[in-house]
């Protein structure tokens, strides 16, 4: 806010500026200027006193002459009012010719237009700068306390609505960022408390036969069963006790995979034009700073199922792919249909992964040969599975003559 009031101090310093340059440049001598009209009128004026005689001398058609008189010899140096003169012998007579450099009244007019002119610039700067500070600076100075409150987990008070037509779609987007950050600490909370009570209640099931199996395995180690029939039986428990323990890890297994893929999906409609005016606005810039080909097919225009957003994620992952592990040449969007569905194909040039590693490419954590130094965490195309199957799609990829396509699949509306 300082420097806004540091903007404000410079302004008054340039309008008290240019209120002195005006007038100086009004009120200064223009005697500089080129041409005397007040020549002209004096010359004038002397014809008519040489031809008719003092008496004869109208002023009131004069703009620059203000007054003649006819003076002694001894009177020429006096000067009795604050205008110029010119003294002119007419006659053996001499005559003083008082005038002014500019019309009579015209430079206190022109002034206090100038002036006028000015004074209405300032006032309605000034006002732009209040109404600045009022609708605009304030209601920010108030919101910028909010990121920090979010970094910090303070995520329980609510922001208050503002008719602010700057800022309020800006603090409906910051209060909702806060709603769904709130939401999911409680149900980060609500996981780990889920994850340690499933941990502690599976380890408590696991000492059991965890502990069947070490006094089996020790009876044998001792060959306290030399009968044939009876180690065959404790193989068989072993191998019941052994099945269990699988049985609880694919548990853990599975409540972690719960656990990570926790992603909410709203079912609803949007238009696929909607959807790719937002993917090239994210992309097309990006694209260019790269000198990467980027090309969007024609379509029509059509209504699709699913969460916009979710949406939006799962072509954004894989075009983040396309461009960390593709050559850099082109990135390629296309469409197609099929059984009420439309297929929305980004294809890349330059991929290197073996075909044999295809099937595996949506699988968690997993990354291809061809990663090689590339940083990634394996979990991209993962989580657009995920997603494409809540809102009951799918998404598969193919490559040919070194070219990767992967294909997302929308249900039409």
């Amino acid at each position: 806010m300082k420097g806004f009031y540091r903007v404000c101090a410079g302004a008054g310093v340039v309008a008290v500026l240019l209120f002195v340059l005006a007038n100086w440049v009004l009120l200064r001598s223009p005697e500089t200027t080129s041409g005397s009209p007040y020549r002209v009128e004096i010359h004038r004026l002397a014809l008519v006193i040489e031809e008719q005689g003092l008496g004869a001398v109208d002023l009131s058609n004069c703009e620059y002459v203000t007054g003649v008189t006819e003076i002694q010899a001894d009177e020429a140096g006096f000067s009795g009012t604050d205008s110029d003169y010119l003294l002119r012998e007419i006659h053996g007579a001499l005559y003083r010719f008082d005038y002014t450099q500019s019309p009579v009244g015209a430079d206190s007019g022109v002034i206090v237009i100038i002036n006028s002119i000015l004074a209405a610039m300032c006032a309605v700067v000034a006002g732009v700068l209040v109404w600045v500070r009022r609708k605009i600076l304030h209601p920010f100075e108030q919101l910028s306390e909010m990121p920090e409150k979010l970094a910090k987990g303070n995520l329980t008070v609510p922001l208050k609505e503002s008719k602010n037509r700057f800022f309020g779609r800006f603090v409906w987007g910051m209060d909702m960022l806060r709603a769904v950050m709130e939401r999911q600490k409680k149900r980060e909370y609500e996981l780990q408390r889920e994850k340690n009570t499933l941990l502690l209640s599976l380890s408590h099931d696991m000492k059991t036969p965890l502990s069947a199996i070490k006094l089996y395995a020790a009876a044998l180690s001792k060959d306290l069963y030399t009968d044939k029939n009876k180690q065959h039986e404790i193989a068989e428990r072993l191998n019941a006790r052994a099945d269990e323990m699988e049985n609880y890890v694919v548990q853990l297994i599975q409540a972690s995979e719960q656990d990570f893929f926790a992603l909410e999906v709203q079912e609803g409609a949007f238009y696929l034009s909607a959807l790719m005016e937002r993917i090239c606005a994210d992309y097309a810039e990006k694209l260019a700073l790269l000198q990467t080909e980027f090309a969007v097919a024609a379509v029509a225009n059509c209504l699709l199922c699913g969460d916009f957003d979710r949406s939006v994620e799962v072509l954004q992952n894989i075009l983040e792919n396309a461009v960390k592990y593709g050559d850099g040449k082109h990135i390629h969007i296309g469409f197609g249909e099929e059984d009420d569905c439309v297929l929305i194909g980004v294809e890349n040039s330059g991929c290197t992964l073996p075909n044999t590693e295809l099937p595996h490419i949506f699988d968690r954590f997993w990354r291809g040969s061809n990663a090689g130094t590339v940083p990634g965490s394996g979990l991209g195309l993962a989580i657009c599975r995920h997603l494409m199957h809540k809102m009951n799609g799918e998404v598969f990829a193919e490559v040919r003559e070194g070219n990767m396509t992967v294909t997302a699949v929308f249900c039409k509306a």
